[in-house]
C-alpha cells in the first residue's frame, strides 16, 4: 500500500516521458507552394502530447491525496514527485513552445531555415520549472501556499497552446504564431515561477467561504468558461489565478525569500 503514491507519481513521469516521444517524432514533410518548398509539421502528435500533460497533472494530483489518505508521505515521494514534474510540466512545454517557435519562423516570409539559437529560449522552461521544483522542496513556507507559480500550472496553460491553434476560439491562434509573443510568454513564465510572489494553492483545509473564495471563483468560473471560452478558458483562468493572487495574496504569509 505505501508504494502505491509512489507508482503514480511514477505514471506521471511515464505520461512525461510519452508526450516527450510523441513531440519528437511529430513527422515533417516538404511541402510545395508556387515552386518554393516549406518545411511542415504534422502537428497531430503534439495534440497527443498536450493530452498527456493534463493526464500527468491529473495523476500529480492524486499521488499527493494518496500520500496523505494512506499515511505514507515521505522525503523519497517529496524528490521523486518533483523529479516527475520537471519532466512532465518542464521538459514537455518547453519542448512543445520549441515545436511552436520553429513553426512561427517559418511562417515568415523569406525564411528557409532557422538556427537553434533562435529557438533555444523554448529551453529555458525547463531550467526554470527544475529550480522552481529545487526550491520548493527546501521552502518551508510552502505548506499552505506556494511562493511562484507551480509548474503544474505552467504545464496546463502551455499545453493548451497547439489545442488553441488547432481550434481559434476568438481567433487567438494567428498570435500563439508570432514569435514575440511566444518570446514574451516564455519570458514571463520563467519569471512567475521563481518569483517571491505567494500565490493560491487550491487545496482547502476547510470550506469556509470566507477563507477559500478565491479557490471557488476559479473552480466556478473554469467549469463555467469550458462551454463559452473552449479551449481558451485554460489561459483565462491561469491569468485570473495569478491575478487573485497579486491582488489577495494568501493570508499568514512570511516575507519573500525564495532562495534558500
Amino acid at each position: 500500500m505505501k508504494q502505491i503514491p509512489n507508482i503514480l507519481t511514477l505514471s506521471n513521469l511515464f505520461c512525461g516521458a510519452l508526450a516527450i516521444i510523441f513531440i519528437l517524432h511529430a513527422p515533417e514533410y516538404i511541402a510545395d507552394f508556387n515552386g518554393t518548398e516549406y518545411t511542415v509539421t504534422n502537428p497531430e502528435p503534439i495534440y497527443w502530447a498536450s493530452a498527456l500533460v493534463v493526464i500527468a497533472g491529473i495523476i500529480d494530483f492524486f499521488d499527493g491525496f494518496a500520500a496523505r489518505l494512506l499515511k505514507v508521505s515521505s522525503p523519497l515521494g517529496k524528490e521523486l514527485d518533483s523529479l516527475a514534474d520537471v519532466v512532465s510540466f518542464g521538459v514537455v512545454p518547453g519542448m512543445i513552445l520549441f515545436r511552436m517557435l520553429r513553426s512561427a519562423y517559418f511562417r515568415m516570409p523569406d525564411v528557409f531555415d532557422v538556427s537553434y539559437f533562435n529557438l533555444a529560449p523554448a529551453l529555458l522552461i525547463p531550467c526554470f520549472a527544475a529550480y522552481r521544483l529545487a526550491v520548493f522542496n527546501l521552502d518551508s513556507r510552502q505548506s499552505e501556499h506556494f511562493i511562484g507559480v507551480p509548474t503544474p500550472a505552467v504545464g496546463f496553460l502551455v499545453a493548451s497552446f497547439p489545442l488553441i491553434m488547432l481550434y481559434n476560439p476568438y481567433n487567438l491562434a494567428p498570435w500563439l504564431q508570432n514569435i514575440w509573443v511566444l518570446y514574451g510568454i516564455i519570458a514571463v513564465l520563467c519569471y512567475l515561477m521563481v518569483s517571491s510572489h505567494p500565490m493560491i494553492s487550491l487545496k482547502f483545509k476547510n470550506f469556509s467561504m470566507r477563507d477559500n473564495w478565491p479557490r471557488f471563483l476559479l473552480i466556478v468560473l473554469t467549469i463555467a468558461g469550458i462551454p463559452i471560452l473552449q479551449y481558451a478558458t485554460v489561459p483565462f483562468i491561469f491569468i485570473l489565478y495569478v491575478s487573485l493572487s497579486l491582488i489577495f495574496p494568501p493570508k499568514n504569509t512570511v516575507s519573500p525569500n525564495p532562495h534558500p
